[in-house]
Parts: structure tokens; sequence; C-alpha cells
């Protein structure tokens, strides 16, 4: 995939390593190919949720945190693991810190030049999965099955040489009460930023990357390793942009005022970055 490409900052977050759908070798590929001074794992990278009922670990997930290991000592990143719904077994053990390069937290504020972000993986306001845990479980079960489902349906597109598919994600941009979630999402987290100080949030959780402002807040989301394939990354100038894993070898820098679309699909757009200015040409230490 060519010469790897140095990012200030780069975030992913909902690999769910351990479940069926996960992409594990694909993502680490991807650390493969972008290295940078800091890389935050923003939650549900491990799926205890699908590991105690039927999901298995493979040396595949064991590779994804070899690569982790291998950028702390070939390039001094600096790892942030923030914890997940589905990761939740770390609540035994945060905060957590491991030599100079090497955290476990429940939330973490990112300094972007003159700006503030509050990073977190955004089930804090999931009512559901706090209160009810056994419908999050079964929604789970439902989604892990769509997964399974989507899997053989590609194959037949594939046979049919048409493009990858997502059907759950076309689901759940069409059913009203998942967008009226997501918005309500998007909002309760970037009053949660204003509250702490901050000029923006960044998040994970309902695999729906995105960049946009939402009442002069900045809304950050990293998408997923599951479908989107998608990361956030900051450039030495300021400027945050998505970048696709299977848009790589079409990657080019940044620009700095593009437009953010909503509500975009990963397969139609064909864009590599989807870029917005946040950094306003600070110089960094």
């Amino acid at each position: 995939m060519g010469d790897t490409t140095h990012f200030r900052t780069i975030i992913i977050s909902d690999l769910h390593l351990g479940a069926g759908g996960s992409k594990a070798e694909e993502v680490t590929s991807f650390l493969k190919s972008y290295t940078c001074k800091k890389l935050i794992l923003n939650g549900d990278i491990i799926d205890a949720w699908q590991l105690k009922k039927y999901g298995v670990w493979k040396k595949k997930h064991t590779m994804f945190f070899k690569r982790v290991l291998k950028m702390i000592e070939e390039h001094k990143t600096k790892v942030i693991y923030i914890r997940g719904n589905h990761d939740d077994f770390l609540d035994q053990i945060i905060p957590l810190r491991l030599g100079k390069h090497f955290q476990i937290r429940k939330d973490y504020i990112l300094n972007s030049g003159t700006q503030r972000f509050y990073v977190t993986h955004g089930d804090v306001f999931d009512s559901i999965t706090t209160h009810l845990k056994w419908l999050a479980y079964l929604g789970d079960m439902g989604y892990t099955f769509l997964l399974w489902v989507n899997k053989f349906y590609n194959r037949y597109r594939e046979w049919r040489g048409l493009s990858y598919y997502s059907l759950s994600q076309k689901i759940k941009q069409s059913v009203k009460l998942a967008v009226n979630y997501m918005t309500d999402f998007e909002e309760k987290l970037t009053e949660l930023a204003r509250s702490r100080s901050c000029d923006g949030v960044i998040c994970g959780h309902i695999h729906h990357p995105a960049i946009r402002e939402i009442d002069g807040i900045m809304y950050m989301n990293s998408g997923d390793w599951v479908e989107t394939l998608s990361a956030l990354v900051e450039d030495f100038d300021g400027n945050w942009s998505l970048l696709y894993y299977d848009q790589q070898a079409i990657a080019q820098k940044p620009v700095k005022a593009a437009k953010v679309a909503d509500n975009f699909s990963v397969v139609e757009k064909q864009v590599a970055f989807t870029g917005f200015l946040t950094g306003r040409n600070q110089r960094y230490l």
C-alpha cells in the first residue's frame, strides 16, 4: 500500500475483536500504512460480550495488539485505550498506566492546537445499555445475525461482480427510530463537551463516521471496523479527516475547507478523505 503517512493523531474505535464480523486483518494493515504520534483506541476494541457467548479469539486479533506494541517500540507512539461498553471489563482496572506510552482510561481530553476535544466512547448516554442491559444483549445478538447474513449476501454480490453492500447500515439509516437515536446521541454528546469546556467531542459507539459542527461544537465520530472501516486522523496543521481503509490507495492530502456531507455512504462517495479545518494553522509543541 505504498509508503507510510505520518499523522499527529489517529483515532479508531469499535473493532469488536472476538466477534465474527471484526475486520482485524484490515485494521492491522491500516496501522502498518499510517503511523502517528498518538493513537487513541476509542472503545469496543475487544468484544467481551461476544467472547462470553460464542465469539472466538484468533491469532489475527492478537496480531492487532502486536502491531500497536510495535508502533510504540518503533515510533514512540503514545497509545490511549478508552473503555467502551463491549469492553466494560476494563472497569475493574481503570485508570491504568503502563510505562510512558500506554494507558487505559474512561475518557480523555485531547489538546489540538488551541482547541480541546472531549474523547469518549459514547455509551455514557446509552440508557438501554445502562438500565436494560438484557435488551442491549438481545440487540447485539440481532446485529450479529445481520452481519452473518450480510457476509453471505456479499459473497453472492461478489460472484455477480457487484460492489460491497451493507445491509445493517442500510437498515439503520432507513429506520426512523435509529435516525432519531443518532441525532439525540450527537446532540447530547456535544452538550457534554460544552459542559467540560471543550471545543468538540470525539466518539464512536454508533458505527456512523462523521465530522460536523453542532451548535458551535465540533462533533466527530470515528466509525467502526466491522462495516465502514474508518478512522479519524489529524495532520500536523490541526486538520481532522475521515480516512477509509478501502480507499488507501487513492488517498490524498485532506482539503482544509472541504464540505462535510451528512449520512454519506463509503461505497457511493468514493472519497478517501472527508476533511474539516479545525486547527487554524496553529503551531504545535
